[in-house]
C-alpha cells in the first residue's frame, strides 16, 4: 500500500514538530524571512514539501510556531518585580532581546500577532505583576499594548536598518539610509531605553494619580 502523501516518508522524516520549527528558524537566521519557504524548508530536512503538511496544516502555521519559538524565552521571565512599571521596562527589555536574537524576526512576530496565531507576549506577564502588587488590571492590559507595540516597532527599524547596512546602502552624503548626521547608527539602544523608560514614568504616574478608576 502506498504511503498518504501528507504522512511521514521513510527515515527521513523521522523530523518532529520541533525539529521542524528549529530547522525553519535555521533558515530565518541564514538567509531572512523572505527564504523561509516550504520548499526551503523540506529542502533542507530532506523531505517533500508536502510531508510538511503532516507537522503544520499551511505555511502561516508554520510561521506562527517560529514565532511562538522566538518569543519562548519570556516563558522564563520573572514577574516578581516590585512594580507594574518596573515591570514594564524589564520586559519590554526582554522582548527585544528576544527579537533581535533572530534575523527579520520583528516582522515575522508582528505579523502573527496581528493574524491572532500567537498570544500577546507580555499580556500575561504584565498581568500576574498587576495581581501582585494590586494594579488595576486594565492598567496592566494597557501597559502590556503600549510596550508591545513599541518594542516591535523599534526592533523592526532596527533590523531593517542593520540590513541597510549590511547591504551597504547609502545615501547621498554617503552615510546608511537609515541614519542622519544628527542621528548616529549606534543611538538606538539608548532611544530604546529613553522611551521605554518614558513608558514607565507615565504608569508609574497613572498609579499615583488614580489609574483604579481605569
Amino acid at each position: 500500500m502506498n504511503a498518504s502523501p501528507d504522512a511521514p516518508e521513510g527515515p527521513r522524516a523521522r523530523h518532529n514538530r520541533a525539529g521542524v520549527v528549529e530547522a525553519a528558524l535555521g533558515i530565518l537566521d541564514q538567509q531572512g524571512l523572505p527564504d523561509l519557504t516550504m520548499r526551503r524548508l523540506a529542502q533542507v530536512l530532506e523531505v517533500r514539501p508536502s510531508a510538511l503538511y503532516w507537522h503544520f496544516t499551511s505555511k502561516q502555521a508554520l510561521l506562527a510556531a517560529v514565532s511562538a519559538r522566538i518569543l519562548e524565552p519570556l516563558q522564563r521571565a520573572s514577574t516578581d518585580l516590585p512594580s507594574l512599571a518596573a515591570a514594564a521596562s524589564v520586559l519590554g527589555s526582554q522582548l527585544r532581546e528576544c527579537l533581535l536574537a533572530h534575523r527579520d524576526a520583528a516582522e515575522l512576530v508582528s505579523s502573527s500577532l496581528a493574524l491572532g496565531l500567537v498570544d500577546p507576549p507580555l499580556h500575561g506577564l504584565l498581568g500576574m505583576v498587576a495581581e501582585r502588587v494590586d494594579a488595576p488590571d486594565r492598567l496592566a492590559h494597557t501597559t502590556a499594548e503600549a510596550v508591545t507595540h513599541f518594542v516591535i516597532g523599534h526592533a523592526f527599524h532596527e533590523q531593517q536598518r542593520r540590513h541597510a547596512e549590511a547591504l551597504g546602502v547609502l545615501d547621498s552624503s554617503g552615510r546608511p539610509a537609515a541614519t542622519t548626521a544628527s542621528t548616529p547608527a549606534d543611538d538606538g539602544e539608548a532611544d530604546f531605553t529613553q522611551v521605554l523608560d518614558l513608558i514607565a514614568a507615565g504608569v508609574a504616574a497613572q498609579l499615583r494619580h488614580g489609574a483604579r478608576t481605569l
